[in-house]
């Protein structure tokens, strides 16, 4: 064999582990937050700080590609020191690390709303299974995120849909619809805020909402979206009744369903088993819809990691609904998106400011 054919067969070189400081006053969820990340050979805790300004301060000597930062810290919180630091580097990939309480989740929402990526709740150690589920998310993230700015740096390494266009799309049912339903994940908060902003008076379907989202979350974010498109939104109740012009949020923990009776349409909250390590899932919430509306659903899957929406999608065109979905260069991280567009499910693959306005015309004239 020549050398030039055992250069061919040699393995390419491992990528370097992604570069990570953790920002919080508390030494102990600093080497929680540490030993997680670094039960995973491709993250490296490159540095640490106690509050805002020492990160400010240590990121101008590390190259760090992500950040966890603390809500709750003193010197400068997390919220004033998130945009002085995306300032200081544009393309800095910032999770969240809130507390589930109700003045952390509205903080860490607005955090979301001025920059940051995603969020985790701030870890407990007294459950060994929830720390276990904890680190697998956490890790997740962090991965998902800093490959995402990876390929964005460089987008010779962006895994692009082949073929996403023309011919891989499907033709949508001929009528407007009579319900829609969007999933999302991580970056969803900030899409959905953008998508509710943009609504037409003309839409008047029910909107059905999954979020990955934890409770406590998921009333606040209910109450954005409401002040974002003048819509009344809430968490969904089970066995109320569903009407027109309505958001209808997912609560955190609880899948939400939709059933028909007494000849409408009625929420049925679930605590059925975690689908894709997730509840509230967008797999049973699309699955129930298409049972109950059929040609009339129209799924829109966003910003997201995993493929949690991809089975359920799957059961919307079997249905003879409609799929949608956000495109790569605007997504945070085009996981369930790109698992819909990926296996020929959409009839679109939109930017997310294309989106509403898609949403307008389908309300008027359906998808063709």
């Amino acid at each position: 064999m020549t050398v030039a054919a055992l250069r061919t067969k040699a393995p390419a070189r491992a990528a370097a582990p992604y570069r990570v400081m953790i920002v919080d006053d508390s030494a102990v969820v600093r080497g929680l937050l540490a030993r997680a990340l670094e039960s995973d050979g491709g993250i490296h805790v490159a540095a640490s700080a106690a509050n805002g300004q020492m990160a400010l301060d240590t990121l101008k000597r590390h190259d760090i590609e992500l950040l966890l930062l603390d809500v709750e810290m003193p010197v400068m919180d997390g919220l004033t020191a998130l945009p002085l630091l995306v300032k200081a580097r544009p393309d800095l990939k910032v999770i969240m690390v809130s507390s589930l309480t109700k003045s952390c989740a509205a903080v860490t929402l607005k955090a979301l709303a001025a920059g940051a990526a995603d969020y985790v709740a701030k870890p407990s150690s007294a459950d060994r299974e929830a720390g276990d589920v904890f680190r697998r998310d956490l890790v997740a993230k962090v991965k998902a995120l800093a490959e995402a700015r990876r390929a964005a740096a460089s987008p010779s390494l962006t895994t692009r849909a082949p073929a996403v266009v023309g011919a891989s799309l499907r033709a949508g049912p001929a009528g407007p619809p009579r319900a829609i339903a969007i999933g999302a994940s991580t970056g969803g908060p900030t899409a959905l805020y953008r998508i509710a902003a943009a609504l037409k008076a003309e839409l008047v379907q029910p909107i059905f909402v999954t979020q990955h989202m934890p409770p406590t979350f998921t009333a606040i974010f209910a109450d954005h979206l409401a002040r974002a498109s003048g819509w009344a939104a809430a968490e969904a109740c089970d066995g109320e009744a569903v009407a027109e012009r309505r958001i209808y949020v997912a609560p955190g923990d609880y899948h939400m369903l939709v059933e028909s009776a007494d000849g409408g349409k009625r929420i049925r909250l679930s605590k059925g088993p975690a689908e894709n390590y997730c509840r509230p899932a967008v797999d049973p919430m699309l699955r129930s819809l298409a049972a109950v509306y059929g040609d009339g659903l129209l799924a829109v899957m966003l910003t997201g990691m995993g493929h949690d929406g991809l089975a359920g999608a799957d059961a919307v065109v079997a249905a003879g609904g409609a799929v949608i979905a956000q495109d790569q260069a605007s997504s945070v991280v085009w996981g369930m998106p790109g698992a819909v567009a990926t296996a020929g499910l959409c009839s679109a693959l939109l930017p997310l400011d294309e989106i509403a306005p898609f949403l307008a015309a389908a309300a008027r004239r359906g998808l063709r």
